[in-house]
């Protein structure tokens, strides 16, 4: 979406509060020049602010859908990490708790057959850390 009408204020106002020296410093002038106040400009309309607020809130659909690729991705890796492991013998404690997590943010109302799977993983989950004798909280 392209923003066509821009309001642009050419109104610049120099500070009377403060000046240079002929060094290049600043300095506060006397008491008798500070006196003055710069009169008020308009405020710019900002009917377009309230427009930019409510596309803001809007969700995004090529966002949601990158941050589901993301979170499969790294539900992928993981999975992977746990099945190398486990045909070496070892599952780390912490590899699983990391696919605990993962399977967790993962979940998808609308999509009832990849909850079944991620109840599955889940379910394997629980049973090898069952294993290591921690019991994680459903």
């Amino acid at each position: 979406m392209r923003i066509e009408t821009t309001i642009r204020s050419s109104a610049v106002q120099s500070r009377s509060g403060v000046g240079r020296s002929a060094s290049g410093g600043f300095f506060v002038p006397d008491q008798a020049t500070s006196s003055q106040t710069a009169s008020a400009q308009p405020v710019a309309h900002a009917a377009g602010l309230d427009s930019l607020l409510a596309l803001q809130a809007v969700d995004d659909p090529l966002l949601k859908k990158k941050k589901a690729i993301r979170r499969g991705n790294s539900l992928l890796d993981s999975l992977e990490a746990v099945k190398a492991d486990m045909l070496l013998g070892r599952v780390s404690e912490g590899r699983l708790n990391q696919l605990l997590a993962l399977v967790t943010t993962a979940r998808d109302r609308q999509m009832p057959e990849l909850d079944a799977v991620l109840d599955d993983i889940e379910l394997r989950a629980r049973v090898e850390l069952a294993k290591f004798g921690r019991f994680p909280n459903p």
